[in-house]
Order: structure tokens, then C-alpha cells, then sequence
């Protein structure tokens, strides 16, 4: 999975702030102060694992509520959301809103409540989290997931100069590259544009490069 910087948002975006950095940031409601922290995830076990890490450095919270969506980009979305002691609904479904109308995917947020003394009724609480969850999004680092398809292609050393310019007019990426008596390149192009660069391969080289989909 690709990805570059866009401050619109078109299909998906993650957070990129990786979870030893995580995004920040926090405000205080009727004397409680919500916290909200924000990284990216590969899978739903670093969001557990993220969310334990928070409840660790905050041993005196009350609560460390939190919400998390996983391979939305591919089509098969995983959720998880705790509001960990507060009423039902008040804590991860406002969370989880945030994450789901900013459109991003591979990624979880956490809002960590210190509580003040005064309740602040269901309305109060959702608003807050919302809020707290919001802010730290906000703060986020954010970028577009591009869609990518990954190759491997075997070239004579005499094509790669017009080889490499092909694959920067598509937008692809090289990923490695290894020299014996030919050059093996692994490579990834913007799935949108897969079927075109598969043709201009073909074109350019006379059928003679062997492309291989990964």
C-alpha cells in the first residue's frame, strides 16, 4: 500500500504518526481533562496494544476509552471500540464516528478521561470524547492510501534508462532491484494505472521484458 500527502480527502487516508509518537492533544470539560492520542496500526493487535500503553502511562485516569478501523482501503473493514466504564455509547462511538467521517482506515484513536469531580450527563460525555477525539486527528499527520500492484520485471541492462522513465509516467515506485547477467526489479504502481503501464511494457520492449504481477 502506497501512499502520498493530500489535504482532501478521497477514499481513504491513514494516520501515519507511528504509535511511539502518536498525535496529541487534550482540553478540560467541567474540571475532567479528556486526552486525545492518535497512530497508525498494521493490524487490530497494535491497537490493543497501543491502547495498553496509554492506560500505562496514565495509572490514574479514570477511563481510556478508544476506537479502531482496520483494512477499510481493501474493502474489509475490522472495528473495535471500548468506552471502558462509561454509559454505553458515550466514549467509543464517538470516537469511532470521528475516525469513520474522516474517511480513515489502519488507525486508532484513544481519549483518556481524568475525571473532575462533576458529571457531565450522556450528551455532555459524547461531546467530549467527540471533541477530544477530533482534536487529536487534528493533530495528526495524515495521508491519502493509494491503491497499489506490485511487480517484478527482468530487464536487459541496456533498457533500464527508458524502463525507469516509464515507471516514473505512471507514477510507480521502485522498491528493490538486484544485477546479474540481466537487472530483477521489484516495483509498485498505482493500481489505477496498472492495466496502462502493463501495456506500455509491452509496447516498449517487444513482449521481451517479463512482468510478473505479485
Amino acid at each position: 500500500m502506497g501512499s502520498e500527502r493530500n489535504d482532501v480527502i478521497d477514499g481513504f487516508s491513514t494516520i501515519v504518526n507511528p504509535a511511539a509518537a502518536p498525535a496529541h492533544d487534550s482540553f478540560i470539560e467541567k474540571k475532567s481533562e479528556f486526552i486525545g492520542d492518535a497512530c497508525h496500526i498494521k493490524t487490530l493487535d497494535e491497537a490493543l496494544a497501543f491502547v495498553q500503553t496509554v492506560r500505562d502511562q496514565n495509572p490514574k485516569a479514570r477511563h481510556v476509552a478508544f476506537a479502531a478501523i482496520f483494512g477499510a482501503a481493501q474493502g474489509s473493514a475490522k472495528e473495535r471500540m471500548s468506552d471502558d466504564g462509561e454509559p454505553s455509547g458515550t466514549a467509543g462511538k464517538p470516537i469511532l464516528d470521528v475516525i469513520r467521517m474522516g474517511r480513515l482506515t489502519d488507525c486508532v484513536v484513544t481519549v483518556t478521561r481524568y475525571f473532575g469531580g462533576i458529571l457531565l450527563g450522556s450528551g455532555g460525555l459524547i461531546r467530549a470524547y467527540s471533541t477530544a477525539a477530533s482534536m487529536a486527528v487534528k493533530a495528526a499527520d495524515i495521508e491519502r492510501i493509494v491503491p497499489m500492484q506490485r511487480y517484478r520485471i527482468i530487464l536487459e541492462y541496456p533498457w533500464l534508462g527508458r524502463f525507469e522513465q516509464l515507471l516514473e509516467q505512471v507514477g510507480g515506485k521502485e522498491e528493490s532491484r538486484e544485477f546479474t547477467d540481466r537487472i530483477t526489479m521489484r516495483l509498485a504502481v498505482p493500481s489505477a494505472n496498472a492495466e496502462d503501464f502493463e501495456t506500455r511494457v509491452r509496447e516498449a520492449f517487444n513482449a521481451q521484458a517479463r512482468l510478473l504481477r505479485l
